[in-house]
């Protein structure tokens, strides 16, 4: 009877983490429709011509103090909180779950809050984190963001055709402890970086950091390690990377659209335990659309490495610096051990 009355309850937890997953997922869309509905009015609003690629458009042309405190002080609320849940689950709840902890709920809770929040305050105020920082800075969280899964992620799929990359399993296991920190300050610094305006790419890019900060709420369960689920939210990247190109007309969109794509033929579809059929699928509709996009001018064709040649030597430096890190910490801790005075014998305190 205890068996099975546990059995019931594990099914009844994952039933309601997966409805959670599925809320959380349609909540997304319906608050993405409602920025492009309600981003109309903010059209009015006069901004400064656009300056070229290190120019953020969509910030006001003389901000004040109230509108810039709006944007980092909100930030800087939604960022405290998230990393206190963190630390809190670490610290207090540390084992994994099929269904959904209290500090989850909470975690959801407070994301679905700030989402509100700034979506209110974008309305008032309009500003977000771009008056005062670079665009780049925004760019490369996001991408650091990526990067570090490539490198948790090798123990498990490896980094190429599911050979793995010889990086020590010290510097992958520190990555996996403390990659709840990076990630929540790279969503939620990008989420506050732009306003909720209502172009093609702002659209997508906020369906996609609903996504990333409902993954960021669901740690310590089952859901959070889903490899569907984890697969779909670095693939939206190749989504939004080839909207953006396409709304620009700069006809670099095959760049982003094959060179993400590329990510998951040499990775990440290793680690979805396909059999040998569907991954040679995938390579042929890779390739073959590579062909028929790049038919008549393969001098460009070298775009569709660019992304992951920058991704995988990014994985290099990433786990060069955590593996220095790591290396110089433990100098540390030997040298004050070492500056520290032996004591020994019954009358070494005296």
């Amino acid at each position: 009877m205890d068996r099975d009355y546990k059995n019931a309850m594990t099914i009844e937890s994952s039933r309601t983490a997966n409805l959670t997953l599925w809320g959380g997922i349609l909540f997304s869309f319906l608050f993405t429709l409602l920025i492009a509905w309600a981003g109309q009015r903010l059209e009015a609003i006069q901004l400064l011509p656009d300056q070229g690629p290190a120019w953020y458009y969509w910030k006001l042309p003389q901000p004040t103090t109230w509108t810039r405190l709006s944007a980092w002080g909100l930030y800087l609320l939604h960022q405290v909180s998230m990393w206190g849940l963190i630390y809190y689950a670490q610290n207090k709840v540390k084992t994994y779950t099929n269904g959904l902890h209290g500090v989850n709920i909470a975690a959801l809770g407070v994301n679905a809050l700030f989402i509100v929040i700034h979506f209110i305050q974008t309305h008032i105020f309009y500003d977000g984190l771009a008056q005062d920082v670079s665009i780049f800075s925004s760019q490369g969280s996001v991408i650091v963001l990526l990067v570090w899964v490539l490198l948790m992620e090798n123990k498990r799929r490896g980094l190429f055709f599911g050979k793995k990359a010889p990086i020590k399993d010290e510097i992958i296991a520190w990555a996996r402890k403390y990659h709840g920190y990076f990630f929540a300050w790279a969503t939620i610094y990008t989420f506050w970086y732009h306003p909720m305006v209502s172009t093609p790419g702002h659209l997508v890019g906020f369906f996609y950091m609903f996504l990333l900060l409902l993954q960021g709420s669901l740690f310590l369960t089952r859901i959070h390690l889903n490899r569907y689920w984890m697969v779909t939210q670095e693939l939206m990247v190749a989504i939004h990377g080839t909207i953006v190109a396409l709304v620009q007309g700069n006809n670099l969109w095959p760049m982003f659209f094959f060179g993400f794509g590329a990510l998951f033929i040499l990775t990440q579809m290793h680690g979805l335990r396909w059999p040998l059929w569907p991954k040679l699928m995938a390579l042929a509709l890779y390739f073959g659309g590579a062909v028929w996009v790049y038919y008549g001018r393969w001098a460009a064709l070298n775009e569709i490495i660019r992304i992951p040649i920058i991704d995988y030597l990014s994985v290099v430096i990433l786990a060069l610096l955590i593996g220095g890190g790591l290396a110089l910490g433990g100098w540390i801790r030997q040298l004050l051990n070492k500056s520290q005075p032996a004591i020994s014998g019954p009358g070494a305190a005296d």
